[in-house]
């Protein structure tokens, strides 16, 4: 290895272990009450060292994201082919559990990406087009699943022909985001008061979104 391999190595160590660090502080204080000063106590570094390599804490919360966004992506991956030749609606439903998995095996990881899908500020101070564009992409990436199952489900004819494809798809993401936020925070107010479990709850409200957007014909056929 030369010498500028061995520099370049060094760098991409130093900026995972400083990603790492980022991501201890802010999964245990929360976005809000974490520091600069906190994450470079936890990676071991000094602030200047910090600000090498990252511009701010809101372009290390973009770099933790996009940690989230890829192991979400896997998951998505995983069953595409189990999935890719049945009905689309079919496809809608695996695509929220296995949203819902990912909230079970990487609660950390999607609370971030939750937060900052539900927040009023987009964290856009200090943060180069390059980490936005990167984190962005993979939303994006998200969301094709998502126009895909609906084109595939308007061509097989089990979802409503007059839908827009691109608009059903924000209004689907925006009520699973909000299904998730509810049952989630409030999980043990509907437990203790309503004696419904969250899970099921939120199983048989992706089923309402589903039947919301399937075709007449094909109303009266599907069945969970």
């Amino acid at each position: 290895m030369g010498v500028n391999e061995r520099k370049e190595k060094e760098k991409e160590v130093r900026r995972n272990d400083i990603i790492d660090a980022s991501e201890k502080v802010i999964f245990s204080k929360g976005y809000d009450l974490a520091t600069i000063e906190d994450i470079a106590r936890e990676a071991e570094f000094s602030k200047r060292t910090i600000y090498v390599y990252f511009n701010s804490k809101e372009q290390l919360y973009f770099e933790i994201m996009v940690r989230g966004y890829r192991k979400l992506i896997q998951m998505m991956e995983a069953p595409v082919d189990e999935v890719s030749g049945v009905n689309a609606l079919d496809q809608l439903k695996q695509f929220a559990r296995t949203l819902y998995q990912f909230s079970k095996e990487y609660p950390d990881y999607f609370k971030a990406i939750m937060e900052y899908e539900n927040g009023e500020r987009d964290f856009v101070n200090g943060v180069p087009d390059q980490s936005k564009e990167e984190c962005y992409l993979l939303g994006e990436k998200m969301f094709a699943y998502l126009t895909s199952a609906l084109k595939n489900g308007i061509e097989q004819g089990v979802i409503r022909s007059d839908l827009d494809v691109v608009n059903s798809a924000i209004v689907l993401w925006s009520c699973t985001l909000g299904l998730f936020n509810t049952l989630i925070k409030k999980r043990n107010y509907i437990q203790h008061y309503h004696k419904r479990d969250s899970e099921e709850l939120l199983l048989e409200g992706i089923d309402t979104l589903v039947r919301s957007i399937q075709s007449e014909s094909r109303g009266k056929q599907y069945e969970k």
